[in-house]
């Protein structure tokens, strides 16, 4: 306080540094007088806090003014041009490149000429600045991303393989360049901030990659501090979701098909949203209900346009839902299993499945998006198998069980025939509880027409209360699963451009 409205601060401030022989490179005070910060060579840093320390000795000493605070590691970057002059934008183009980013402005420098804007940051963002400032001005008709994939299996060779056909057609159409510069299978993980070709990855994984190690894939993608950067996790894995948070706090983007951060604590979930928003990058998981199905940006849109939600029901496995749509008169239930299982619809253990473990994930996030903060333990799971198919020992013992029990799903199948209905495996949210049970549905229900492997969710609202809004496809398998996590991306880079 001792400096606002005293004549001669600056003056004195500026006049001890010439003595000293200190050149200032920037120079920048708030309209309140509270501060006064300037820029110098790191050289003549500690020398500057000196020279200002004895010049202000008194105002110190009495506590006018605060202690001269030295900030270190810093770089200053700036935009020059006699066209900036009277365009309005320039400086928001330039701080909306930079946020987008992550990369914070300490301390901000503009003339009254408006040639010249210049701005400081960290030292260790300056090229990602550079890179997203040569971008935003000199390349405003393409954005280059950067992918880094976890997981290169079926769903992740499926989106690599995807990006490689619509390449050309992103960077004429939508001026968007995808670079793979990380990508890691269980067993290596490869790094090439030039870019991976999407058609050669696999060999160049094999020959080229290193001990894969997460904690080491994270740092390295930190360390690269790449501009417009994205980090895709194909995987099922928890270890690879518990570092979600500091992949976000370092102000990249995620898409990912993976349910488990998005579906254990209530308390993990709304802190990655919170990190998320704070950092203002996106964290996208359409996929993990449904596939490439819109079905959390349905429900999105319908809660933020003012509509509210009185019940969602939702056929959300494709496993579940081939084997009941195909449970018919002269079927044997066991044999379907086996069936579902043959062509890869099921886990290796079909109970896994069959005991509504992954639909309850998917019922979960569906609740927590509308605003409920459901736990697992809050699901209700009316379980459909026998006591002795649950605990069978081993998945051989477990179908044996099986068999002995189609008599038992036979008589529901009857029941449910006889009243001229169907059954269906389906999770409910009404009310703030969320329940997952074999249903029974007639004609008039939206379920009863359901065929092969759909999903089908079911979303009555105020405004769709007589005829619900029916979301219906195909809710797994590689091909639409990857295509809903590249339109993830492209979201991303639209949202970066």
């Amino acid at each position: 306080s001792g400096m606002v409205g005293v004549p001669g601060t600056a003056a004195r401030l500026f006049g001890a540094l010439a003595q000293a022989g200190i050149n200032v490179i920037l120079i920048t005070q708030g309209s309140s007088e509270q501060s006064i910060s300037f820029a110098v060579q790191p050289a003549d840093a500690r020398k500057a806090k000196r020279r200002v320390e004895k010049e202000f000795a008194f105002e110190l000493e009495k506590g006018a003014i605060d202690g001269v605070r030295l900030e270190e590691d810093l770089a200053v970057v700036a935009i020059i041009g006699e066209n900036m002059r009277y365009r309005p934008g320039i400086a928001g183009r330039l701080f909306q490149a930079l946020g987008k980013n992550g990369i914070n402005a300490v301390a901000i420098a503009q003339g009254s000429s408006e040639l010249n804007i210049s701005v400081v940051i960290a030292r260790d963002d300056e090229s990602k600045a550079l890179n997203a400032l040569h971008e935003a001005f000199f390349l405003s008709d393409t954005k280059e991303l950067h992918l880094f994939l976890v997981g290169v299996g079926l769903i992740g060779s499926t989106l690599l393989r995807q990006i490689q056909q619509q390449a050309d057609w992103l960077r004429e159409k939508s001026g968007l360049e995808i670079k793979i510069t990380g990508l890691a299978n269980s067993k290596k993980m490869l790094f090439d901030p030039e870019g991976i070709a999407p058609d050669a990855w696999k060999a160049r994984l094999e020959a080229d990659g290193e001990p894969m190690s997460m904690a080491r894939f994270v740092e390295r993608m930190k360390a690269l501090n790449l501009s417009n950067s994205i980090f895709v996790d194909n995987t099922a894995s928890e270890k690879v979701a518990s570092f979600y948070e500091s992949i976000l706090d370092a102000s990249i983007s995620i898409s990912t098909p993976n349910k488990i951060a998005t579906s254990s604590s209530y308390l993990q979930y709304q802190r990655l949203k919170q990190i998320a928003a704070k950092r203002g990058v996106p964290f996208m998981y359409e996929t993990n209900v449904g596939a490439g199905l819109p079905v959390i940006s349905t429900l999105t849109d319908l809660i933020q346009s003012g509509d509210r939600i009185l019940k969602i029901e939702g056929v959300l496995s494709g496993s579940l839902s081939f084997i009941f749509n195909n449970f018919r008169e002269g079927t044997r239930f066991s044999d379907i299993v086996r069936e579902a299982r043959k062509r890869g619809y099921t886990e290796p253990d079909p109970r896994i499945d069959l005991n509504g473990i992954d639909v309850r994930r998917k019922i979960i996030i569906l609740a927590r998006e509308t605003g409920l903060p459901l736990e697992q333990k809050d699901v209700e799971i009316a379980y459909i198998l026998p006591e002795a198919v649950r605990n069978a020992p081993s998945v051989e013992e477990f179908f044996k069980e099986l068999k002995a029990a189609d008599d038992h799903f036979e008589r529901m199948r009857r029941e449910a025939e006889e009243e001229g209905k169907v059954l269906r495996f389906a999770a409910v949210l009404e009310n703030g509880q969320a329940a997952i049970r074999l249903l029974r549905v007639g004609p008039e229900h939206p379920f009863y027409n359901l065929s092969g492997s759909d999903n089908m969710i079911v979303f009555t609202t105020e405004r769709y209360s007589e005829r619900p809004l029916v979301v219906r496809g195909p809710g797994a398998g590689a091909e639409v699963t990857a295509a809903g996590v590249f339109a993830e991306i492209i979201r991303i880079g639209n949202f970066l451009a």
